[in-house]
């Protein structure tokens, strides 16, 4: 079947005019594919990762490795989706950045939504969804080299991401994060 752009479009869900290359705290929830649990189980509302959980924590704890903007806060590996938060921080001409909330993350003032003048094309270097794209192409080839599945999806195809305006949001994000396998048999991810 043809390309029809009519048909054949996919509406984002980033939040229109925003910069997501922007120093900023984000909350990112990543689903597995046809969110089949892959990274472990939940025992007693503890989350107990196995080998391929324990590569996705990997991964994901190396990311300021390549992002030098990128510092990580609260996350979780459930048995079929992960959540973070993840803050972008400035980086001025020394090199040195300072998070969006401070080095504590104190809220300096709430994130501006700016509009863009230039539509985007592709992934932005440096944005939220450039760093997510990478974890997934690295953790996904790690867990396939694991498992010898060459090829094989293991994430959903996109990814959930709020943007945190101010600390008590982010309190507030943390404790869901932190909370989360302790809710696990009420949690809409939860296939049983």
């Amino acid at each position: 079947m043809p390309y029809d752009p009519f048909k054949h479009h996919r509406r984002s869900i980033r939040l229109r005019g925003y910069d997501y290359t922007q120093a900023g705290a984000y909350f990112v929830t990543l689903l597995t594919h046809n969110r089949e649990c892959r990274f472990g189980d939940v025992v007693n509302g503890e989350m107990h990762a196995n080998a391929l959980g324990q590569i996705i924590a990997e991964c994901w704890d190396a990311l300021p490795a390549h992002f030098p903007n990128v510092e990580l806060d609260a996350f979780v590996v459930m048995p079929n989706h992960v959540h973070a938060i993840i803050v972008i921080v400035a980086m001025p001409r020394d090199g040195k950045g300072e998070a969006f909330f401070g080095l504590q993350f104190k809220p300096k003032n709430a994130s501006p939504l700016q509009p863009t003048h230039a539509p985007p094309r592709g992934t932005q270097s440096g944005s939220i969804g450039a760093i997510i794209q990478n974890f997934k192409a690295v953790s996904t080839r790690k867990v396939n080299q694991s498992r010898k599945t060459a090829g094989t999806p293991v994430w959903h195809r996109n990814y959930y991401e709020h943007i945190i305006r101010n600390e008590k949001s982010l309190d507030a994000i943390r404790r869901y994060v932190e909370n989360n396998p302790a809710n696990w048999l009420h949690d809409e991810e939860n296939p049983a």
